[in-house]
């Protein structure tokens, strides 16, 4: 085995590309299809409620599913909205330890909730990828994958 890393540096950006599309649609379908669609934004916070939690953590969810899954997307501050969004993670996996491993569980499992827990942590570590917004774009900065913030002439 080699100590040196064999990552196709070709490949990589695109794989960080459809990580990060892939996890940003998912947590808009869950904030609001779900939460917002479904269950309204009373039906949420009545449940955040009767967990034991405030109302406006519902809320707070809610913000953190659409926006942060919406940030993903567009690839805006990557590496930090996937950190932001792990309390969010490391809630659900939390409130449904207790109902078993598999989703068909009563309640939920909580092996989803620990896959995208991982997962944030993996994007965060990879960053944008392909096709990303770049905000230090727009004030002349630009980020190369892979390597420092450089300056634009």
């Amino acid at each position: 085995m080699s100590a040196t890393p064999s990552i196709d540096t070709r490949t990589a950006p695109y794989a960080a590309l459809l990580l990060r599309v892939s996890l940003g649609a998912l947590l808009i379908a869950h904030g609001l299809l779900l939460k917002v669609a479904t269950f309204g934004l009373a039906g949420t916070a009545g449940y955040f409620q009767s967990l034991g939690y405030p109302a406006f953590f519902a809320y707070l969810v809610i913000l953190g599913e659409i926006g942060g899954g919406l940030a993903l997307i567009l690839g805006l501050w990557t590496r930090w909205i996937a950190l932001l969004l792990l309390p969010i993670l490391i809630g659900a996996t939390l409130q449904h330890a207790g109902n078993g491993w598999l989703f068909t569980a009563k309640g939920g499992g909580w092996e989803f909730p620990v896959f995208w827990t991982v997962t944030l942590v993996v994007q965060a570590l990879l960053g944008d990828g392909a096709y990303a917004l770049r905000p230090g774009a727009l004030f002349g900065r630009t980020a190369r994958i892979g390597g420092p913030v450089t300056q634009t002439r």
